[in-house]
């Protein structure tokens, strides 16, 4: 009879102690912090949201932060052309890392399956799954993008046909009823969205690793499992969703404190490279922004590499939860998972060889 939800925690717990732990290797897990990372997994373990302010001075701060920048004129069509440049080169690195994304999903799989992370390994043998699935998130992007633009734009078209929108003080009524209407279809729009998102990576991911198979042939082959046990997987749901809760608080706070940590010197060099620019004379120009920019980025990458360390016990025990919850229900997975155990038959007696023929009496 496959597990419940709150019976496939216990084994999900003991996986990740025995992957982590037992014995405790720290380049695995700092290979596994960055496989959550572009695996996208840290969404399941929390983070944190930081707000960084300049202080300024009252009267003309923005002037003085300003001071000395000039950029040079140009004709507007270079701009125009850099505008279109970066929108190009920042769509490609979208589509970049949504790939890195999809082949990442496929190296978290194996990484806890295996309780050992081998990404350059993994990388090359995942190819073609994170490919299959990278070609699904377009899909799946372009159907929600499609489907939130009628949800919104079906509702903006009426109320601008009926004059709505252009005297909203003349029709209190129906903008309240309808903004109350469009607030719980786009919230069950978006709550479908989620349901889709975890159950793809929950449970479609793994047949696609094991059985070589389509993300669209792999969900035709689980319609009929959450059909068949709506309870289950519904209580499935609700429990990641409490854990998750529950484990971003823990990461969060933890994430917080190593943060504050890491900020404490770097605000100190911080204070000492103004104080030393200002002493040299140094002004707000091309290189010095590019500079700041540069040091940003690094600090910021630093600090999201280290939540992702601190995040690792949830990103190998979530993955889990789900692996042990669809192996009751997915042979395939089960006999991975739960190998049979070695032959203990005892070994069949050895057959003494036949004494030689006694010689015939003369």
């Amino acid at each position: 009879m496959p597990i419940s939800a709150v019976d496939s925690i216990s084994p999900a717990f003991q996986h990740t102690k025995q992957q982590l732990l037992q014995p405790f290797r720290a380049g695995q897990w700092a290979r596994l912090a960055l496989v959550g990372l572009l695996a996208g997994e840290l969404s399941s373990g929390g983070g944190c949201n930081s707000n960084f302010q300049i202080p300024t001075r009252s009267g003309g701060g923005a002037q003085h932060l300003l001071y000395g920048l000039s950029l040079p004129n140009a004709n507007p069509a270079l701009y125009a052309g850099l505008i279109v440049l970066l929108l190009f080169a920042g769509l490609v690195l979208w589509l970049l890392l949504v790939y890195v994304n999809s082949v990442f999903r496929f190296i978290l799989f194996d990484s806890v399956v295996a309780k050992r992370c081998e990404i350059r390994r993994s990388w090359g043998r995942r190819q073609g799954d994170g490919w299959r699935y990278f070609v699904w998130q377009n899909v799946f992007m372009v159907v929600m993008f499609i489907g939130f633009t009628i949800l919104v734009g079906v509702p903006a078209g009426i109320g601008f046909a009926l004059g709505w929108l252009k005297e909203p003080s003349q029709h209190p009524v129906p903008l309240i009823l309808g903004g109350i209407v469009l607030f719980f279809a786009l919230l069950v729009f978006f709550v479908v969205v989620l349901t889709v998102i975890v159950l793809t990576k929950d449970f479609v991911i793994p047949q696609m690793a094991l059985e070589n198979l389509s993300a669209m042939e792999a969900w035709r082959r689980l319609w009929p499992m959450l059909k068949a046990e709506k309870g289950g997987y519904a209580g499935y749901i609700g429990m990641k969703i409490v854990m998750a809760l529950g484990a971003a608080m823990v990461v969060g706070i933890v994430a917080t404190i190593v943060i504050f940590i890491m900020l404490i010197p770097v605000g100190g060099f911080g204070a000492i490279a103004v104080l030393a620019g200002k002493a040299a004379g140094l002004k707000w120009d091309v290189y010095t922004i590019t500079l700041a920019v540069v040091v940003g980025s690094i600090l910021v990458a630093v600090i999201v590499y280290a939540v992702a360390l601190v995040s690792v016990p949830a990103v190998v025990f979530f993955p889990a939860y789900s692996l042990y919850f669809f192996a009751a229900r997915y042979p395939a997975l089960d006999a991975i998972l739960h190998p049979p155990p070695p032959s203990t038959l005892p070994a069949a007696p050895e057959i003494p060889p036949e004494p030689p023929p006694f010689p015939a009496n003369a």
